[in-house]
């Protein structure tokens, strides 16, 4: 079943008088429950389809459906529902609120949730989380009590936490080292596999696309390849969900310093 279908998706940007180009006219298909890798260089436009894929921005022309709903016309505070209810983001910084617990940053997203929950559910869904991507006993400390691979497993907590269809990840181990980034790319693809959750990893690292099942090559505004999907990965929907398996503890930060934006 289509969770994403783009057709002829543009994007352009008007500085002053001079309008900038960025996607040319983007049109592809992505199943629910496909794990899939958007790949180029910085400046091929990645970045700018991921925020137009993540309701964070709309297409210049085009049309972009999502669960079967042509939202490329909807209004900003429609973007913001669909949003905060379909979709989980993870990105390359942790965008952790500093001098807030893991347990909190995680609960964040639930603020703005058109879903009602108690506080005490609040709590038992972001403690369930931590404890899946192996943090139960870190869910008290705040970011900078935490080295870059925990932080990044409280974002893709906070990203889980309000039951997404879609997880998006941009350049998700560009911050981590290359154990740490192994870690990270496992949890996806346990996600992916064991609960069925479609997984967009936006990235210009062929090692890091290379644990998805399908690439997509983004180039100069188009796609050069990957467009056609092939059978979607068989999925088993686990109840409850599985501990993900992390080791006790990940190696510290290390930045790359390698350009990721576009």
């Amino acid at each position: 079943m289509e969770l994403i279908r783009l057709k002829d998706i543009e994007k352009t940007y008007h500085l002053g008088e001079v309008d900038v180009p960025v996607l040319k006219g983007i049109s592809l298909t992505i199943d629910a429950g496909e794990m899939v890798a958007l790949m180029g260089a910085s400046g091929s436009g990645k970045t700018t389809l991921m925020n137009i894929l993540g309701c964070l921005d709309h297409a210049s022309a085009g049309q972009y459906w999502l669960e079967d709903r042509e939202i490329s016309r909807v209004s900003a505070d429609e973007r913001a529902i669909l949003r905060n209810g379909k979709i989980g983001f993870v990105f390359q910084n942790f965008n952790l609120l500093a001098r807030t617990s893991a347990l909190k940053n995680v609960m964040m997203p639930l603020l703005y949730s058109t879903e009602r929950l108690t506080d005490r559910q609040e709590h038992e869904r972001a403690e369930s989380l931590l404890h899946r991507v192996g943090l139960g006993d870190r869910m008290h400390h705040e970011p900078s009590q935490l080295s870059g691979g925990q932080q990044q497993r409280v974002a893709i907590a906070r990203a889980l936490v309000n039951r997404p269809a879609l997880l998006l990840a941009d350049e998700p181990t560009g911050n981590l080292d290359s154990r740490t980034s192994e870690e990270t790319l496992q949890m996806f693809r346990q996600l992916n596999e064991q609960e069925g959750i479609t997984v967009i990893l936006v990235t210009h690292d062929a090692s890091v696309a290379a644990h998805a099942r399908r690439t997509i090559h983004i180039r100069d505004g188009l796609i050069a390849d990957g467009v056609v999907a092939t059978a979607a990965a068989e999925t088993t929907v686990l109840k409850p969900p599985p501990v993900i398996a992390v080791p006790p503890s990940s190696s510290p930060v290390r930045v790359t310093g390698r350009e990721v934006s576009t």
